[in-house]
């Protein structure tokens, strides 16, 4: 089953520094056939304004992974880690037992970024927070683990659930595989560049929901970026 899911379509809201596009039901946003898919709780597409963002807030019990798409973003929070993560890069942060953070496009430009949740394995563990540097070029026709619950295996960022996050460029033309247990849910987005998934075209910042597949064949009818999750 592949579901493509319309950007027009997505839920939507405008708090003026914040551009914010909801894949799942979210804040104001609700919508009980889109409460998530397999372990993804929340997707978002985000459009931060220059010298602005999210004041200290807390989370716990969540998976966070932030992939950036142009600009960066400012991270603080109250284990005392800061960082800054730039466009094509990621960062993770394990809510745990709670955690209080900050994130701020302090840019002189537009920060956008992808902000996924997934739901832990167990609950509680103590908070975490990482970044890296993902070279896009690194990605190339291929597909890149950025963040995994088996993080060595998979030289990625670590998560504490049963999912991989992954990202792969592919110039128009060019065609990528991804084999897949029938019995999981697959999430992907391709921010830049029109793709067709198993035969299903996508325009950009789609969603496409995937289960019951044991192959997933992602071709760029564009030159493309796409993000994709496994996610149980």
């Amino acid at each position: 089953m592949i579901e493509v899911r319309p950007f027009a379509a997505l839920g939507h809201a405008d708090h003026g520094w914040l551009n914010a596009v909801h894949h799942f039901s979210f804040a104001d946003y609700h919508d009980s056939d889109r409460m998530g898919w397999g372990r993804i709780r929340v997707w978002n597409d985000d459009t931060i304004a220059p010298k602005s963002g999210f004041p200290p807030h807390p989370h716990r019990d969540m998976e966070i992974v932030t992939f950036v798409r142009s600009g960066a973003i400012s991270h603080r929070d109250s284990l005392g880690n800061e960082g800054r993560t730039a466009a094509g890069d990621v960062q993770v942060m394990s809510a745990g037992t709670g955690i209080q953070h900050a994130e701020f496009n302090l840019e002189d430009e537009a920060t956008t970024l992808f902000q996924i949740w997934i739901l832990p394995d167990r609950a509680a563990g103590s908070p975490n927070w990482g970044q890296r540097e993902f070279p896009r070029g690194d990605r190339a026709g291929r597909w890149e683990v950025v963040a995994s619950g088996t993080p060595e295996a998979d030289a990625a960022l670590p998560i504490r659930a049963d999912a991989k996050v992954l990202a792969a460029t592919l110039p128009a033309g060019q065609s990528l595989d991804y084999a897949v247990d029938p019995a999981r849910s697959i999430y992907l987005v391709a921010p830049t560049g029109r793709i067709r998934v198993n035969g299903k075209e996508a325009q950009p910042r789609d969603g496409v929901a995937i289960t019951g597949e044991q192959l997933v064949t992602v071709e760029a009818l564009d030159d493309a970026e796409v993000v994709m999750v496994d996610a149980g």
